[in-house]
């Protein structure tokens, strides 16, 4: 059983995502807004957060850059905005998936699963230090550092800075990459774009011209080992 945050403004919505999530074994807490959201996972913690978009007051996008500070606790982003556009800028954000409004609950069920699931997963494999130059990766904490610096990484990022350490030198498409580091068959390709950009603002000297984290041009990306 996982403890899973929603947030939403809309009464009606939150109220069938929460029984939704209930009847399926989780322990479910509920916010109608990013202030009481915030301070919900302060003091009680949650294993993953269905957050809205559109909130009053702190938005969904602020409140999740707010959540980055402190946790790499997984979200999902629930959006009526359907564009690649806005799907992408929630994604910059730190969200590790989207679903578009209007929704079935059960999509939205089997998507915080295999969020949980995977993120259970990529913790359960992933042991052992990693070394890259002045990079470390220490799987065990949880925790990447460069030339001694700590970086802030999502959950999503850590897997997949690790997914791509322990196979350098192999290029992987985006759909590879959805399929191995997010455990999706299917998927937004966007996804993997977005992730790529973020990683590459923390591992590179100049995320503009990559040396690390490079773009295979027609097949996709591959890391290169110091």
């Amino acid at each position: 059983m996982a403890r899973v945050l929603v947030v939403d403004d809309d009464p009606t919505v939150r109220e069938v995502v929460v029984s939704y999530l209930r009847a399926h074994g989780h322990d479910v807490l509920e916010a109608p807004d990013g202030e009481t959201a915030l301070r919900a996972h302060r003091e009680q913690g949650a294993d993953l957060v269905v957050l809205d978009l559109m909130l009053p007051g702190a938005d969904g996008l602020e409140t999740c850059r707010r959540l980055r500070e402190r946790s790499d606790v997984p979200v999902i982003m629930l959006t009526a905005l359907g564009s690649e556009a806005d799907r992408v800028v929630g994604l910059e954000r730190g969200a590790d998936d989207y679903v578009t409004k209007p929704f079935s609950p059960r999509e939205l069920v089997l998507r915080v699963e295999s969020v949980l699931r995977r993120a259970g997963e990529a913790e359960e494999a992933a042991t052992g230090m990693l070394h890259d130059g002045d990079l470390v990766v220490d799987c065990d904490r949880h925790e990447a550092a460069r030339a001694g610096t700590p970086l802030a990484l999502t959950s999503r990022e850590f897997d997949l800075l690790v997914f791509l350490l322990r196979h350098p030198g192999v290029a992987y498409t985006r759909d590879e990459l959805l399929q191995q580091v997010w455990g999706w068959s299917f998927g937004d390709q966007s996804t993997v774009t977005v992730h790529v950009r973020r990683l590459r603002e923390k591992v590179e000297d100049d995320a503009r011209r990559p040396v690390r984290l490079v773009t295979v041009w027609g097949v996709g990306y591959r890391w290169e080992a110091a």
